[in-house]
């Protein structure tokens, strides 16, 4: 893999372990030449992890809508800055340019963009993995309500197996570099 585009929050974590292991994952990309594509913010986790890249000497490429380059929140250390016009079209180029996806905390559109990257791969409009960095067990919450779609027969099995769960950083990297993409049929048959 040679670009990441890791989904995160904007604001800052009462919780150091957060802020520490999005800094780390910034710096394990750089020590790798990964480069790092994200929301382009400097702000919250998603300046952490962009920190540690640049901190590095890695690459770090943003990409942030037209209307929040004026709210002052635009990293400006970045290696590559791209300006989209809405905030599709940034998660469309987040989407594009990456060979695969890490989650970490965050709130309302992290989950937004975790669960748009999952509903792609399950329609077979990308084989890329995708994965959840587990700080702290910040997820498990989450994960036990995706267990719960599954036990209710709203989601199926092999769609979870789409996500890749590790609370380290080596882990999930040598998880998501194994992982094998698999044709995972959302409907049963033609008549559901």
């Amino acid at each position: 893999m040679k670009n990441i585009t890791v989904f995160c929050g904007s604001s800052i974590s009462n919780n150091e372990v957060l802020i520490n292991q999005a800094y780390e994952l910034g710096k394990f990309l750089a020590k790798r030449n990964i480069a790092l594509i994200y929301g382009g913010a400097k702000i919250g986790l998603m300046g952490k992890v962009a920190d540690g890249v640049l901190d590095h000497a890695g690459e770090a490429i943003g990409i942030i809508p037209k209307f929040l380059t004026s709210k002052e929140v635009l990293h400006e250390g970045l290696s590559r800055i791209i300006v989209t016009e809405t905030m599709h079209e940034r998660k469309e180029k987040m989407h594009n340019l990456c060979d695969g996806f890490i989650t970490l905390p965050g709130g309302f559109g992290t989950l937004e963009e975790l669960f748009e990257a999952l509903t792609w791969s399950q329609l077979g409009l990308h084989q890329k993995p995708i994965g959840i960095l587990n700080s702290n067990g910040f997820y498990n919450d989450m994960l036990k309500f995706i267990d719960q779609m599954i036990t209710s027969e709203l989601l199926k099995p092999s769609n979870k197996e789409l996500l890749i769960v590790s609370d380290t950083i080596q882990d999930l990297f040598q998880q998501m570099g194994d992982f094998v993409p698999h044709p995972v049929p959302k409907w049963m048959n033609k008549n559901l």
